[in-house]
């Protein structure tokens, strides 16, 4: 009987995670629909973990890329743009996850600051702004740096073809520039503009603190700031504490109701 119990259980915990996945795959569209943030580039806060941000060991819900638009930092804080004031994870314009140069290597999840577009005449237009026809890209964006007061500026920029041009939110790393300049694919070569069909999918809702346990599992849980662990444990020991609570709770309006039957 007890060998029964406990393959019922662990089949019914078999089925609940199979309908999980399965309606958050058809809900947004992608398969996994979750992926794990392994590092800390797009962290806001330099020691501990925020809420409402990605930080390493939280999990990410993907949205498949072509069920949202996606609006680029740019759009998000054109004046008077139909886009402006839009966020997403705390910051304006949306954060995509992409493979460097379209490879094999693990995805880079990323903020979208720009796009840039071939114009039908030559050059190169970048929605939000109001270069048209540009033959190179130079523009500041409203997105402060680290280093002194300045804000991130793009020079004199010829790009390799169209793409989003992406950085992540991490000033103190990153941020102060775009992959563009900066990031290397497998192979070592600069990444390129990110073409739509690199788009692996757009960063949805976050779930905190879960993934830490992946990280831990696989040796990569380095980065996971140490706020993140001790909130993780809180969660755990409430979805401990919780049932048991309320088992004792059910034994004493049991007892309570019992002794008052018996006086009666």
């Amino acid at each position: 009987m007890q060998i029964q119990l406990i393959k019922r259980e662990v089949c019914l915990a078999i089925g609940l995670v199979v309908l999980l996945l399965g309606s958050m795959s058809i809900s947004t569209g992608s398969y996994p629909p979750m992926v794990v943030v392994e590092s800390g580039s797009m962290m806001h806060d330099r020691e501990s973990g925020s809420l409402g941000v990605i930080d390493p060991g939280d999990l990410v819900l993907v949205m498949d890329p072509d069920r949202v638009n996606i609006i680029t930092f740019a759009e998000a804080t054109e004046v008077g743009g139909e886009n402006e004031g839009y966020e997403s994870h705390g910051m304006p314009g949306d954060v995509i996850i992409f493979r460097k140069n379209g490879g094999t290597d693990t995805p880079v999840i990323h903020r979208a600051l720009l796009k840039v577009i071939p114009n039908e005449g030559g050059g190169w237009d970048v929605p939000g702004t109001e270069i048209l026809g540009a033959e190179s890209i130079t523009i500041e964006l409203d997105y402060p740096c680290f280093h002194g007061s300045n804000n991130l500026r793009i020079e004199e920029w010829v790009p390799e073809h169209g793409g989003y041009i992406t950085t992540g939110d991490n000033k103190w790393s990153n941020g102060c520039q775009y992959d563009q300049i900066s990031l290397k694919d497998e192979n070592g070569n600069m990444v390129q503009p990110i073409k739509e069909e690199w788009v692996i999918g757009v960063a949805s809702m976050e779930i905190p603190w879960i993934g830490a346990v992946k990280l831990s599992a696989s040796g990569t849980s380095g980065q996971v700031p140490p706020s993140s662990w001790s909130s993780l444990g809180l969660l755990v020991a409430s979805i401990i504490a919780i049932p048991v609570l309320f088992e004792m709770v059910n034994d004493r309006v049991k007892s309570a109701y019992l002794k008052g039957s018996e006086e009666e």
